[in-house]
């Protein structure tokens, strides 16, 4: 069964730093597009960033300059490095996978999501 594993949630203070890894149970995922998503309460789901299978990787404004992405392959897994952390940023944060595994077979997947908390 396919699965992305989120961890590394927690509360932390105004400022502090976190890092999130997301585990995926096949290689082929972390080779190809993943990205990190954030959910607040009361509000939609909104992208934080995304990395290609090339390493190329984006950002939402809100996060640029304070969050990177990076992944290891021989891990199976992808990171989400926070910095400067501030009370908005408090959500859930899920990572997914988003790709085809061929041409008329698509996948999207999502972890459960781990819940950040930043305190003022």
């Amino acid at each position: 069964q396919v699965q992305l594993v989120e961890s590394g949630g927690g509360l932390v203070q105004f400022g502090g730093s976190l890092r999130l890894s997301c585990e995926a149970s096949r290689t082929f995922f972390i080779r190809n597009d993943m990205g990190w998503y954030r959910q607040a309460p009361g509000k939609q789901r909104e992208l934080v960033g995304t990395i290609t299978g090339g390493g190329s990787t984006n950002y939402a404004d809100s996060v640029k300059g304070r969050f990177t992405i990076s992944r290891d392959n021989a891990k199976k897994t992808m990171y989400l490095q926070m910095n400067s952390l501030k009370p908005e940023d408090t959500a859930v944060y899920y990572c997914n996978a988003k790709g085809y595994y061929s041409v008329e077979s698509p996948y999207d997947i999502w972890g459960q999501g781990t819940q950040v908390t930043v305190s003022s």
